[in-house]
């Protein structure tokens, strides 16, 4: 069986940041490293969850969002996938720094948080998650597409 791509990046040697993971064809795959790999604390799936929803409804409501593909968390817990099409690495980068900005001053309800909208809708936490946002806002605030590679 073949190795998975991102099975072969050392996760010993990632920090946090964005990182450009993977191309196929026009989409861009970029991983946004929440927290440094293999260390505590892990990402709580209730601020996880809380922050997909937020980040996905101001990706999809961007001047970009035809460009969106996904937005959605790793099972590891260190971070989220953000896959974007037809847009360079540094307009996909001011659209991840733009969505996280507008994600973190989030005011009031979380954005399809009801029964009917989603499958888990009592496990969210809405605190958590905005203290999330504004630390990896600090981390990727002044990164560019240079520093998106991993090393």
């Amino acid at each position: 069986m073949k190795t998975i791509q991102s099975f072969t990046v050392n996760h010993d040697k990632l920090e946090k940041g964005v990182y450009l993971s993977r191309v196929d064809g026009a989409v861009r795959t970029y991983d946004l490293r929440f927290v440094k790999p293999n260390t505590l604390p892990f990402l709580d799936p209730k601020a996880m969850h809380t922050i997909e929803h937020l980040c996905a409804t101001y990706a999809r409501n961007s001047d970009k969002s035809d460009h969106v593909v996904y937005f959605g968390p790793m099972g590891c817990r260190t971070g989220f996938y953000f896959l974007t099409t037809g847009l360079s690495d540094a307009e996909s980068l001011a659209l991840i720094k733009d969505v996280i900005r507008q994600s973190m001053n989030h005011q009031g309800e979380i954005p399809g948080n009801s029964r009917i909208e989603c499958g888990n809708y009592l496990e969210h936490d809405l605190d958590q998650a905005l203290s999330d946002l504004k630390a990896y806002y600090e981390v990727i605030k002044n990164k560019t597409e240079q520093d998106m590679k991993y090393n």
